[in-house]
């Protein structure tokens, strides 16, 4: 009966027998793929030049540091909601034409990236902005309506209750702008693909 349990680390050693055998690809994959991470992030935190930073890689290793910068400057393209935000975006888009070999798709790419996240802030910010009014005057009016029937007469003017205050009102709000930012966000996630098929 002993012969049939197995301790944790016999399962284990199975498995890893059981699996392929390494290959050379593998190794470097695993070790320069990180390599490029750390260079995207000196990128981010100190503005070091990642094509030379890439280059003192060898040769055989410098698809996968590429791929690894590659992955770090694209999380860190998000919807421009704040400032600080858009600085990231803007670091990230510059600094992406150092890890492609193929410039001229990658610019054009880029480019139009930068007209979506370039009307996420401007027109998007003011129908963001349209729509909250739009909303918080449906609101108002839900609320001089219950507000109404409950005392039993017409109110005019204001109540004196702020509905953006509300909890319906800010679970509403929240709804409609991940409504909004989800067509950016699927336009965005296209994007990144694409760049990722780019050598």
């Amino acid at each position: 009966m002993n012969d049939d349990i197995k301790s944790a680390f016999e399962i284990a050693m199975e498995k890893i027998a059981a699996l392929d055998e390494v290959t050379p690809e593998d190794k470097l994959k695993w070790k320069f793929t990180p390599e490029g991470e750390q260079v995207a992030l000196r990128y981010f935190k100190d503005g070091q030049d990642m094509a030379p930073a890439i280059s003192h890689f060898p040769k055989e290793a410098q698809p996968f540091v590429r791929t690894g910068a590659e992955e770090v400057l694209l999380s860190n393209i998000q919807l421009p909601a704040t400032e600080t935000i858009q600085q990231r975006n803007k670091e990230a888009l510059e600094g992406m034409p150092a890890v492609k070999t193929d410039k001229n798709a990658t610019n054009k790419l880029l480019n139009q990236m930068k007209q979506i996240l370039e009307h996420y802030s401007d027109q998007g910010a003011e129908q963001r902005k349209q729509a909250f009014e739009q909303l918080k005057q449906q609101y108002e009016a839900k609320l001089k309506k219950a507000v109404s029937k409950q005392l039993g007469s017409k109110t005019e003017g204001d109540l004196g209750i702020s509905v953006e205050t509300l909890p319906q009102f800010q679970e509403e709000w929240r709804r409609v702008t991940a409504q909004m930012d989800d067509q950016y966000l699927k336009l965005l996630d296209e994007f990144k693909k694409e760049l990722r098929k780019i050598k």
